[in-house]
């Protein structure tokens, strides 16, 4: 079992990030870049050896271990990288490439299954043996702990929750290829179709409003969405009311499926706005479920959920 220093990366469609930690301190120093656009495999490759290599400076020599946590879906057993619904990345093998490299251990998780690790680890969940973790970024994953194992299914992709199908009619598009899907409704990539969608529903395409306007041309982002209810927007504080249903009721399916005592929520769009996101859940939960309801907050964690997650994987601090 690892007790020294060790590196954690985070590696999200949107952003790699990379940290160099222990167990006494989590993370010491890190690093942050835009995540290869190309598609490459031997492009984004290149890329993990290189920010290692940044991050560790010159404690290359001392590092014992590389912990990963990444988008997915992966198959965790050959340490490859599958696909991914928000990226164009396909069959990487990134855990022999870089265990080649550097010559030392390296274990990858999905993202917020590394997540739910570092809650266990560092976080909200260390005295907790049933729990969840929910990332609400750009997609919408999951960690899952029960009875104190943590679930990671035959490839390691047990809890993919954003792709639960909350429509079970001609839904909204994922970035996977399916329809009606959570992540396609109230993830950063999903809110601005979600949020078309609804005014086209309504019919109030035709009103004077500009984020109306922004949506209707394909030009509004989640973060208008949530810098005009922050600024008291009626309509977009209905929209945000109406994403924040449909999160609790997925919140509600995780409940009723894994009873946990606690539920942590991590991921940019929670994280930046986080009123508008938890409030309307604790709201609308308990309409939904048939278990006890648990506690519901954000990770302690914050941005850094995942590093720390991969950290603590490459600590093996906890059996997988």
């Amino acid at each position: 079992m690892s007790e020294g220093l060790v590196v954690g990366i985070d590696l999200g469609a949107t952003n790699l990030r990379a940290a160099l930690g222990d167990l006494e301190h989590g993370i010491v120093r890190v690093i942050k870049e835009r995540t290869t656009s190309s598609g490459s495999s031997e492009d984004l490759i290149n890329q993990l050896i290189e920010i290692v290599k940044m991050v560790v400076s010159e404690k290359l020599d001392e590092i014992e271990a590389i912990g990963i946590g990444s988008i997915g879906p992966l198959d965790v057993k050959r340490g490859v990288l599958v696909r991914s619904a928000n990226a164009r990345f396909r069959n990487v093998p990134i855990v022999e490439r870089l265990s080649r490299e550097f010559k030392i251990p390296v274990y990858m998780l999905n993202d917020c299954t590394a997540a739910a690790l570092g809650e266990k680890v560092f976080g909200a969940a260390k005295k907790l043996s049933n729990f969840v973790y929910v990332g609400i970024g750009t997609g919408i994953g999951g960690g899952v702990f029960v009875d104190g194992r943590l679930l990671l299914g035959k490839d390691g992709n047990a809890a993919e929750i954003g792709h639960m199908t909350i429509d079970l009619g001609d839904g909204l598009p994922c970035g996977c290829g399916g329809r009606g899907h959570w992540e396609a409704y109230c993830s950063g990539s999903g809110i601005p179709s979600f949020v078309k969608s609804w005014i086209i529903s309504r019919r109030l395409e035709d009103l004077k409003n500009p984020l109306i306007d922004m949506a209707m041309r394909g030009e509004m982002t989640s973060k208008h969405l949530f810098d005009y209810a922050k600024a008291g927007d009626e309509l977009a504080l209905k929209i945000v009311e109406e994403i924040g249903r449909i999160n609790a009721i997925c919140f509600a399916n995780l409940i009723n499926l894994f009873d946990p005592e606690l539920i942590t929520v991590g991921g940019s769009i929670a994280l930046k706005n986080p009123d508008l996101i938890l409030d309307p859940i604790k709201r609308h939960v308990g309409r939904y479920v048939i278990n006890r309801l648990p506690e519901i907050r954000l990770t302690p964690l914050g941005e850094d959920i995942v590093l720390y997650g991969a950290i603590a994987l490459a600590l093996k601090k906890i059996r997988i």
